[in-house]
């Protein structure tokens, strides 16, 4: 298990630096000058390039990426150019809030979806069945910012039974384990996890259906073992790949928490990243985009050691 392990730690390296590679290349490939954002539009040749000089954008981007990346391994991110604070700082003071959300999205999309998935594929044909898969078909359907904004319009705007934005009462400085607080998150939760709730409650419901058709299910019940037992050794099959498809989910609740944190006004890594957009504040999109994307890669990493620890076959 060591050796499996250490091998994909190792792998992980080299999509790591390609992560790098393609964060710094796509911000910037973008349109538009972030120089414009600091400078008036009577500004001289001079001082924008004074400007791009104390920032490094005179340099050829082979190493403005050399400069970025050697930075970026001892922890310094740069410095945002529309507030002139740390990135560093900006992110990691957004990021806490926005991996509450993807992580209780994660742990909803996760039971939920395998207790669906499990429940469909053991009982296949029957009402069950078709209700839990168009319930996924409907969840994999909808857009993250179309159900955010429809849940809103109900529970906050016409029951009042919800708040509509922010992550705790006005004037509250942080997150507590009181409803006051708690409320919050229900919505932004519930519109974040429906996509991925879906996705694996019809990835569990083929694996299970596929699994009861399976010689060793067939053995188990002629040996007399109780139907709740050879479920157990099924389901045991299925979380295997429930996890794996979790995995790759965490792609869409980081990405989906941008549209998610800007209907309900979160104060995340999704409305950082959307004010940098509208800023041009590169430094920030790097970062950001950076961090986020590692968050996924060893997301990945742990999903992948989890499934062998469940399944012995993956190992071999």
């Amino acid at each position: 298990m060591f050796s499996y392990i250490l091998r994909r730690v190792l792998y992980t390296i080299p999509i790591a630096l390609g992560v790098t590679v393609i964060c710094f290349l796509l911000v910037q490939l973008g349109p538009g000058d972030p120089i414009n954002a600091l400078l008036p539009e009577e500004a001289t040749q001079e001082m924008i390039d004074q400007v791009k000089a104390e920032y490094g954008l005179d340099k050829p981007l082979p190493v403005q990426y050399a400069t970025w990346l050697g930075h970026a391994l001892t922890g310094d991110l740069g410095t945002s150019i529309a507030t002139g604070r740390s990135v560093s700082t900006e992110i990691f003071s957004a990021l806490g809030n926005t991996l509450m959300l993807a992580f209780g999205g994660m742990l909803v999309s996760f039971v939920v979806g395998l207790t669906l998935g499990s429940i469909a594929g053991s009982r296949q044909g029957t009402l069950s069945d078709r209700v839990v898969t168009g319930f996924a078909v409907t969840g994999v359907s909808v857009p993250h910012y179309w159900i955010a904004i429809v849940l809103v319009a109900i529970f906050a705007v016409g029951l009042h039974w919800l708040p509509a934005m922010g992550m705790g009462p006005r004037g509250s400085t942080g997150f507590a384990l009181d409803w006051a607080h708690i409320q919050h998150f229900v919505l932004p939760i519930f519109a974040l996890s429906l996509i991925p709730t879906g996705i694996i409650a019809r990835s569990v419901r083929g694996s299970v259906s596929e699994t009861y058709g399976q010689d060793f299910v067939q053995t188990l019940r002629a040996k007399g073992m109780p139907e709740r037992q050879v479920f157990v050794h099924v389901a045991r099959n299925a979380c295997s790949a429930a996890i794996a498809v979790m995995g790759l989910q965490m792609a869409e609740l980081l990405g989906g928490s941008i549209l998610i944190e800007t209907v309900f006004v979160w104060p995340g890594t999704g409305q950082l990243l959307n004010n940098a957009i509208f800023m041009r504040d590169l430094p920030i999109l790097q970062g950001t985009i950076l961090i986020m994307a590692l968050i996924f890669v060893a997301t990945n990493l742990v999903a992948d050691i989890l499934q062998a620890l469940i399944d012995p076959r993956i190992r071999r």
